[in-house]
């Protein structure tokens, strides 16, 4: 067994995750990610300070015990860090290889040096764990005789379910599409993620005993009354799918369509399941608008279906190659930073506001878009607090729109009238134990806190579990999210 290298930072440099060449990866759906070295991995854990104040458990959502198992893999004991890893993540892989990783920017090396890779060795400790075979079903001992439904299969949802499965409770999981993931499934295109590896997780719960059904859209097929007639408690863990649209002349010419209606196509059509309409863009000029996750994804997938040119187009100016003086450490970094879609091809603008789709022709399709160029005033903190009009025409080409500027909220359609309070941005109101307006009913991901992370969802899975527990027993050894806003009841 390897010995710890006590001043690991200072011999060992840098080693971020590595990923395919940009040439080779746009012609297939693999994932982008390339494969890693135990030996490389090993030594980002060596480079571990062992700081008083591990502030890279602070930067994740999920409170992560990076330290610990930083140490453990440094000395080579994997299938204790898997431990220490599953120990505040039912999903390791979801982070690993979808997370953003905002516990590196907030590492302490980070601060005057390169920051350790927490991320590949995230990635590597769960990967090691399924090559092993150490992940297996863990189903509960005892049953309490209580019955919980869970509403939506994305992060949040099976995280909650099989906490609360964990705790003895019998639970079913609920989800409206005809496979299970949410998001994971078909929002994030296979490239970023294998979907064998939502299906394994998936698989484990199902042996532990969580009942999965599909094509269910409670509100209607079950309704809310029925469910709660049914099951002693309900967490909907719905998410916050409802798109952010654009009310602009010209928005119901053909080839404009919303990034998710593109995303979950392709993702459809690549599982072999009938997808209609396909949005296919080959050979086509494509905009994307919007500058996040969710438009690198179809910078991304538009280069695979052979787009012929593709601009992703930010309102947003761009931003500064270094900390502003109002972002200091160990805030996430609002820096330029380049996609990995971007690197695969295609260009970036910024400072682009949109003003309308230009049809061709009469021919009922759209050609080009208009923006207004602006200049944006921005506060101490990097808030945008005015606007300037620099340029009212500026016309892009496009024989496809694509629009991807974010998330209004949850679908609460299907629960009109049923008593459910609003919250803000358009979520569901809870109190503090995370329980909506109606008694036993409890929230939790996205349709509770608006539209964020993965890794963010699944920390608010596991505390609505413990607080779903604490509600049906009056106690519970589920543990809270480290970072819950929560705080534990006793």
């Amino acid at each position: 067994m390897s010995e710890r290298h006590p001043d690991g930072f200072l011999k060992r440099g840098r080693q971020p995750l590595a990923y395919r060449d940009p040439r080779q990866r746009i012609a297939d759906y693999d994932e982008i990610l390339a494969g890693w070295q135990a030996d490389a991995i090993q030594a980002q854990g060596e480079r571990c300070m062992d700081c008083g104040v591990p502030t890279c458990m602070a930067g994740c959502p999920l409170g992560n015990l990076i330290p610990d198992w930083n140490d453990l893999v440094s000395r080579q004991r994997w299938r204790e860090a898997l431990v220490r890893l599953h120990a505040t993540n039912n999903f390791p892989e979801f982070t690993g290889y979808t997370c953003p990783a905002p516990c590196e920017p907030a590492c302490v090396l980070g601060r005057d040096d390169e920051a350790v890779s927490i991320k590949a060795i995230e990635r590597a400790i769960v990967d090691m764990g399924w090559e092993q075979g150490w992940i297996r079903p863990e189903p509960p001992p005892h049953r309490s005789g209580q019955h919980v439904a869970v509403v939506g299969s994305g992060p949040a949802g099976l995280a909650c379910a099989q906490q609360l499965n964990r705790a003895g409770h019998a639970v079913t999981v609920f989800e409206r599409s005809e496979v299970v993931g949410g998001l994971m499934a078909l929002g994030i295109p296979d490239f970023k993620i294998a979907k064998h590896r939502v299906a394994r997780r998936v698989a484990q719960l199902a042996a532990e005993g969580v009942r999965f059904l599909t094509g269910h859209c409670v509100g209607r097929d079950p309704s809310l009354a029925q469910l709660r007639a049914r099951f002693d408690a309900v967490c909907l863990a719905i998410g916050a799918g409802a798109a952010r649209d654009l009310a602009l002349p010209g928005r119901g010419l053909a080839g404009v369509d919303l990034a998710m209606d593109f995303l979950v196509a392709e993702n459809r059509r690549q599982a072999g399941r009938a997808a209609a309409p396909h949005i296919d863009v080959h050979g086509q000029r494509v905009l994307v608008l919007g500058g996040g996750d969710t438009g690198a994804d179809c910078v991304a997938t538009a280069h695979r279906q052979g787009a012929c040119a593709v601009t992703q187009v930010s309102v947003r100016g761009a931003p500064p190659l270094q900390r502003a003086p109002g972002n200091p450490w160990p805030q996430w970094p609002r820096i330029r930073r380049r996609s990995y879609a971007l690197e695969e091809g295609g260009e970036e603008a910024f400072a682009l506001d949109a003003v309308a789709f230009l049809e061709a022709a009469g021919r009922g399709r759209v050609a080009a878009m208009q923006f207004e160029r602006v200049a944006w005033t921005y506060d101490g903190q990097g808030r945008r607090r005015g606007r300037q009009v620099l340029d009212p025409e500026v016309v892009l080409p496009a024989d496809h729109v694509l629009i991807a500027i974010g998330f209004a909220g949850p679908d609460l359609a299907p629960f009109a009238g049923t008593g459910l309070g609003p919250g803000p941005r358009g979520t569901l109101a809870t109190d503090a134990a995370m329980m909506s307006s109606l008694p036993g009913v409890f929230v939790a991901g996205d349709a509770r806190r608006g539209a964020s992370l993965v890794v963010w969802a699944i920390g608010e899975g596991r505390d609505a579990a413990r607080q779903i527990d604490l509600y049906l027993r009056g106690h519970s050894e589920l543990p809270a999210s480290l970072m819950s806003p929560n705080p534990p009841l006793a």
